[in-house]
């Protein structure tokens, strides 16, 4: 099983080169897009932190003091922008009082992983994407297209929990060197290879480059 994820990230990575993901200037813009890409695209992201950066509020405690609702309008267009108005300011504020990055980087990755799921809002795929790219810790970060993939590649069933999931690629990949840039890397080419090839309906199986090695009947 090692061998074969391995595998398949050198047969991702040789087609699609470095990705440079996670987009993001600093670790808190980072921690911010991670909120907000709850169940919509990067492209609306994009334009709520674009919207964010114009009011010159990329800052915590500027996000915290400013009104929930003229918050809410700077992220119209992510959707559901009255709760993630509440859930970016209860991480702000919790950013904020746990003495943000100097202090939260000293703690160890699980210490961190508890307190950042006990922030209202932050779920396991969230908290595991702050970990990774604004923290740069050791974290397989698991999500709706890393399931799809290796389901259709007969490596899981598509049935097991979230931590299942990160706990079997991060066992499995656990004698690489490198391991937060290679799983930053994995990630962001799991991410690549689902939106353009194997997606959700009318996947391009003919020029996959994972086509040998996969076992979905298209």
């Amino acid at each position: 099983m090692a061998a074969t994820l391995y595998n398949i990230y050198q047969r991702l990575f040789n087609a699609y080169g470095p990705q440079h993901w996670w987009p993001g200037n600093s670790p808190f813009e980072v921690m911010v897009g991670a909120v907000l890409t709850q169940n919509t695209s990067w492209t609306n992201v994009e334009a709520a932190l674009h919207n964010i950066k114009q009011a010159d509020l990329l800052d915590c405690k500027k996000i915290i003091a400013l009104p929930q609702q003229q918050l809410a309008t700077l992220l119209r267009p992510v959707g559901y922008f009255n709760i993630k108005a509440k859930r970016l300011q209860s991480y702000c504020d919790w950013y904020h009082q746990s003495g943000q990055f100097r202090k939260l980087n000293k703690l160890d990755t699980a210490t961190l992983r508890r307190q950042l799921l006990a922030v209202h809002g932050v779920g396991p795929e969230t908290a595991d994407d702050i970990l990774l790219y604004a923290f740069g810790r050791e974290v397989f970060v698991i999500d709706a297209y890393t399931r799809r993939l290796f389901e259709r590649l007969g490596l899981v069933t598509g049935t097991e929990t979230y931590e299942t999931l990160r706990e079997l690629f991060e066992t499995k990949l656990n004698r690489q060197q490198n391991k937060a840039q290679l799983f930053n890397e994995y990630h962001g080419l799991i991410v690549h290879h689902a939106k353009y090839f194997c997606r959700a309906s009318k996947p391009e199986c003919t020029s996959c480059c994972l086509q040998s090695v996969c076992k979905y009947d298209s």
